[in-house]
């Protein structure tokens, strides 16, 4: 491998400080540079598939840990009591913390060491898995109310709620990576195919859900045997993950024309790194908020977030239920049917990376535009039909994973690309926020109309969310497709 003879600074700013906390520190450029482009292309190669993967498995565990109460839910308003609203309550606690934390955890995670950030959040949110089934014997027996809530509810509330915060120290350490790993030009396709953990997870833990149901354990098993499959995932994360291209000795992703890596064996030109980094490095704050608190696609992107996240949610988060009690499929059933809703998930998202990139020149907004439609046709015929046959519930509901996941997993690539991979965690943060503000509506919200007003109110507020999604979506149509200098990024 060819090194460099000098080192020019070509460093992030905020790399070279430490992280908010010393053992979030971000690793430091290694102090050899490779620049030789046939060890450059290797080095790419090898390690963008490590942390693709990686991230893929890791996000999918977070999923274990967060989404296994939409299975629980029915059994534990059985076994305990607890009202919808009460259940509903923990969904909205857990969803607007997580936006919040997604936020502040992006802010920071653009900032710190990624492999560090995603295996602290994950290992203590196993802890709180364990610590919220472990709640309701320490609370057996309460009598006491606070607002209408038991003190049972509210134990397993705020249990939920801490959850909610450290999930969202799931995505930021994601985003920093596959934004330092891809650039703009191919990140829509390999982002979408990383959004497969997304489906892998919450299909994979509803469909063990579903087997521990069917076996006979109970309603705690669902948290204690995901906290077990979280805290060995940290582990091989631990081990697999690497921070930046930089601290292995390798040029930033802004050097990279992947063509003309893989036709030709000239070197990597350590002056252009440098160039680029003077040019988007002369001010980072105003930087940052210039690529995204003053960019009103991002603002539209979030904005839109907040009626995906909504359909999204409302219909993974209480499907068991509705199957179990408006359409008549005893639960392990209903597990099954939910879980294809994700499955269909990971092709739609998938696609919607391949057109974004190959047919829309990047701009996620217009695939977001037609997959929103889509969504908004298969959620009318999820309230409509009388889905008699599993077959037919469950083609149906893989329609809808299918279109709501196309949009779930390009805005956050579409901000990633506007903000660049500078402020690439912010800016999805900033849409999760909205994402899981949504919680207020697909949570406590639903769980009310749903309890007050029935199932079909339930089916035309999702369809009325749908279709705000699928014109604010039309709004964005003129977005470009990434927030890189023409000069700067190929």
């Amino acid at each position: 491998m060819s090194q460099s003879p000098r080192q020019p600074n070509i460093y992030n700013g905020a790399e070279k400080k430490q992280g908010v906390f010393g053992i979030f520190q971000p690793d430091p450029p290694a102090s050899h540079r490779i620049t030789d482009a046939t060890a450059v292309r290797a080095g790419y190669r090898k390690y963008q598939r490590e942390i693709l993967i990686a991230t893929m498995i890791g996000y999918a565990a977070f999923y274990f840990v967060r989404k296994n109460l939409s299975v629980a839910m029915p059994l534990m308003e059985q076994d305990l009591g607890i009202t919808k609203t009460s259940l509903g309550l923990f969904l909205t606690l857990h969803g607007i913390l997580y936006g919040v934390s997604k936020f502040v955890n992006g802010f920071l995670g653009d900032r710190s060491n990624a492999r560090v950030f995603m295996v602290v959040g994950l290992v203590v949110c196993a802890v709180l898995n364990v610590a919220f089934a472990a709640s309701a014997m320490l609370t057996k027996g309460a009598t006491s109310a606070i607002f209408g809530f038991s003190a049972m509810a509210w134990a397993f509330g705020l249990i939920w709620m801490a959850n909610g915060w450290f999930q969202g120290m799931g995505f930021p350490p994601c985003a920093r990576l596959l934004t330092h790993w891809f650039p703009p030009k191919i990140l829509a396709t390999r982002m979408s195919l990383w959004n497969i953990s997304h489906s892998v997870g919450a299909a994979g833990v509803v469909a063990l859900g579903g087997l521990l149901v069917a076996t006979g354990f109970g309603w705690r098993s669902l948290f204690y045997v995901p906290a077990a499959i979280a805290a060995t995932v940290a582990i091989y994360l631990w081990i697999s993950l690497k921070d930046t291209p930089e601290s292995l000795g390798l040029p930033p992703v802004e050097t990279l024309d992947d063509q003309k890596l893989d036709q030709t064996s000239h070197d990597v030109n350590p002056d252009t790194a440098e160039n680029l980094y003077e040019s988007l490095e002369e001010n980072p704050k105003s930087s940052y908020m210039k690529k995204v608190f003053s960019n009103p696609y991002i603002w539209i992107f979030a904005i839109a977030n907040f009626f995906v996240y909504t359909v999204r949610y409302a219909i993974f988060d209480w499907a068991p239920t509705v199957f179990k009690e408006a359409k008549g499929f005893d639960l392990s059933h209903a597990a099954w049917i939910t879980a294809t809703f994700e499955i269909a998930g990971i092709f739609g998202m998938l696609l919607a990376g391949w057109l974004t990139d190959n047919v829309f020149g990047g701009r996620g907004s217009r695939t977001c535009l037609f997959y929103m439609a889509g969504c908004t046709a298969a959620v009318f015929a999820l309230w409509k039909l009388p889905l008699d046959s599993g077959l037919v519930a469950a083609t149906i509901m893989g329609l809808a994973g299918f279109c709501i996941y196309g949009p779930q997993a390009l805005v956050g690539i579409a901000v990633a690309n506007l903000a660049t991979k500078h402020a690439a965690a912010t800016a999805v943060g900033l849409t999760g926020l909205f994402g899981y503000l949504s919680g207020i509506i697909s949570g406590v919200g639903v769980g009310y109309i749903a309890e007050h007003y029935g199932w079909s109110m339930f089916f035309q507020a999702i369809c009325g969310f749908s279709v705000v999604g699928t014109i604010l979506f039309a709004l964005a149509w003129f977005a470009p497709a990434h927030g890189y200098s023409k000069s700067g990024m190929h």
